[in-house]
C-alpha cells in the first residue's frame, strides 16, 4: 500500500464533564489551539462529548446520531481549518436504553470519512472495589476499521481495545501505519499499564500510535489517567502530556518510518498460524 506524506499530529487531552454543550465548547477551543500549532491531524479522547457513569442521567438528554449537535460543530471545525479531525468517540443513543461509543473521523471538507464503534467493552473488577460494566449501556461494534487518507492509513480503535493485540495486528496487516487509541483509562490501570501497552502496540506492528486521553477527576466522580501519548514505530515516545490536565501535545509523523521499521523487523510478513502442543508434566 502506498505511503502517506509527513504531517503534524496533535492530541487534545480533556477532562470531559456532564454538560455536552460546554464539553463541545471546551474541546473546540483546544482543537483551535492545535490547528494554530500547525496540526494537520488532530485527535480527541474517548467520550469527548460526555462522561457520566449514572445511566439515568446519561440517557436523559442523549440523542441519536442524526440529532447530535456535536457532530455538526466538529464537522464545521474540520472544514474551517481544513484538517483531519478524529473525535475519539462520542456517546450517542442507538436504542431506548442503549448507546454507542463511536469514533468519527472528519475530513478537511467537514464530511465524515469514517466511523468506528468500540469493539471491546470494559467489563472489569479492579483491586480496591472499582468496577465497570460498559456492556450494561453500550452496544459493541462488529468490525475493525482502517481508512486510507492522503496523510497515511489510520487504524481506528478505542481505549480497552488496546488490550487485544490481534486487533492491532489485523489493522497493521490491512496497511495501517498509524494506530489511533483515544482513551479514558482509569487512573489505576493507567499508572500500571498505559505506557507499556501503547508502546507494545507500536513496536509489534511497526506503527505510529496516537493516543489522546481523558485526565483528572471528572464531574461524575471518576478519575482518569491523562498522559496522552504519540509514539513512533520503534517504540519511542515522541510526545507526552506530563500530567492529567487538559491541553495539547504535538509530534511530526512520517509514515515512511513505519515501513522502514517493518523492513528492519519483518514480523508482519512472517505471521503464522501456530499449532500448540499441550503437555502434562
Amino acid at each position: 500500500m502506498a505511503e502517506g506524506r509527513p504531517f503534524r499530529a496533535a492530541c487534545v487531552q480533556l477532562r470531559t464533564g456532564l454538560n455536552r454543550a460546554q464539553n463541545t465548547k471546551d474541546t473546540l477551543a483546544l482543537i483551535e489551539e492545535a490547528a494554530q500549532g500547525g496540526a494537520d491531524f488532530i485527535a480527541t479522547p474517548e467520550m469527548t462529548n460526555v462522561v457520566d457513569r449514572k445511566p439515568d442521567r446519561f440517557f436523559e438528554d442523549l440523542p441519536y446520531e442524526d440529532s447530535l449537535d456535536e457532530i455538526k460543530a466538529f464537522a464545521e471545525a474540520a472544514a474551517a481549518r481544513k484538517i483531519w479531525l478524529l473525535i475519539g468517540s462520542l456517546g450517542l443513543r442507538v436504542g431506548e436504553r442503549r448507546a454507542a461509543n463511536r469514533s468519527f473521523l472528519f475530513g478537511p471538507d467537514g464530511s465524515v470519512a469514517a466511523r468506528y464503534d468500540k469493539l471491546h467493552m470494559f467489563d472489569v473488577s479492579l483491586p480496591g472495589g472499582e468496577s465497570w460494566k460498559e456492556s450494561n449501556i453500550y452496544d459493541a461494534g462488529d468490525q475493525a476499521v482502517a481508512i486510507k487518507t492522503p496523510l497515511g492509513v489510520f487504524g481506528l480503535t478505542i481505549c480497552y481495545d488496546v488490550r487485544f493485540a490481534p486487533l492491532y495486528r489485523s489493522l497493521a496487516q490491512a496497511g495501517a501505519e498509524i494506530l489511533c487509541v483515544p482513551a479514558a483509562f482509569t487512573k489505576q490501570t493507567g499508572e500500571a499499564h498505559w505506557h507499556t501497552l501503547l508502546r507494545a502496540r507500536a513496536i509489534e506492528n511497526g506503527a505510529f500510535v496516537i493516543a489522546p486521553a481523558q485526565g483528572g477527576r471528572h464531574e461524575d466522580g471518576r478519575n482518569t489517567y491523562g498522559h496522552s501519548l504519540i509514539i513512533g514505530p520503534w517504540g519511542q515516545i515522541l510526545a507526552e502530556a506530563q500530567n492529567d490536565a487538559p491541553g495539547v501535545i504535538f509530534a511530526d509523523i512520517d509514515p515512511s518510518l513505519a515501513h522502514e521499521a517493518r523492513r528492519r523487523i519483518p514480523n508482519l510478513s512472517l505471521e503464522q498460524n501456530y499449532k500448540v502442543a499441550i503437555l502434562e508434566a
